[in-house]
């Protein structure tokens, strides 16, 4: 199953998931608010993993994490332009810091991990983030003029699809073929990586600005380590250390 396949099967299962909820708490209907920042919210997603997947091609997976890491610089120079956030001295602080503690996590010091320069990939990557950055940012009023959250989340993740549309439909017969434990990590990610997280965080925008809630995010970085190396055993660095703690206390400057 190649990735493009993966990640639109991972939003077919999210929507209908949604489409579920909406129908047992009777919340469905067209008839919702903010209809072209939804509409514009999924295509901006689904344009950015889009672009993350033809960016890896190129590029390594170690340089890929650091270059959509980025999105937590992007959203600091973005968010003040578009929703006049202001920015304190210790928000800028939190980002620089920030971004240190990712460059430590993703490159541990190696930068030759990052392969040689691919201008093509590293594009498409960076690209990634801006568009994520972008998504954080335009989340904000959305969760702050919406009357129905649920409602908000499904048509978005339903609008997500349409930029995979395209590559998905030339691998669509390798749909009823792919194996029982496939399907288990499409429907795994789908509503354990993409719907209860992003319900969850949603919720939590409410009450702190974009930056912040991009500082907070990078949390999954010390995740990631701390189950690599409890699974499956990976050694944890002193440069990877380090970067997690940097990352603990950009999130204490930013809150």
């Amino acid at each position: 199953m190649d990735a493009y396949t993966f990640v639109f099967l991972r939003f077919l299962v999210a929507s209908l998931t949604m489409l579920s909820v909406m129908l047992l708490t009777k919340n469905f209907s067209f008839n919702f608010n903010k209809k072209r920042l939804i509409l514009f919210l999924g295509i901006i997603n689904g344009t950015a993993y889009l672009l993350q997947y033809m960016g890896m091609v190129y590029a390594l997976a170690s340089a890929s994490s650091l270059y959509v890491n980025l999105s937590v610089v992007w959203v600091a120079l973005l968010s003040p332009v578009a929703l006049k956030e202001r920015l304190g001295g210790k928000k800028v602080a939190g980002v620089m810091v920030s971004l240190l503690g990712v460059v430590l996590m993703t490159t541990n010091l190696d930068f030759a991990s990052l392969g040689t320069v691919d201008i093509m990939g590293n594009f498409l990557v960076i690209s990634a983030g801006i568009l994520w950055a972008v998504f954080i940012i335009y989340n904000k009023p959305l969760v702050g003029e919406s009357n129905n959250m649920i409602q908000s989340m499904t048509w978005i993740l339903l609008f997500t699809m349409l930029p995979l549309l395209p590559t998905a439909a030339f691998s669509a017969e390798k749909f009823i073929y792919l194996p029982w434990n496939a399907w288990l990590a499409i429907i795994y990610t789908a509503i354990l990586c993409w719907v209860v997280p992003y319900y969850f965080w949603l919720k939590g925008l409410k009450h702190i600005s974009p930056v912040t809630s991009a500082v907070v995010l990078l949390t999954e970085i010390i995740v990631a380590v701390a189950i690599s190396t409890i699974v499956l055993g990976e050694a944890l660095t002193i440069v990877s250390g380090i970067g997690s703690i940097l990352i603990i206390i950009a999130i204490l400057l930013v809150s």
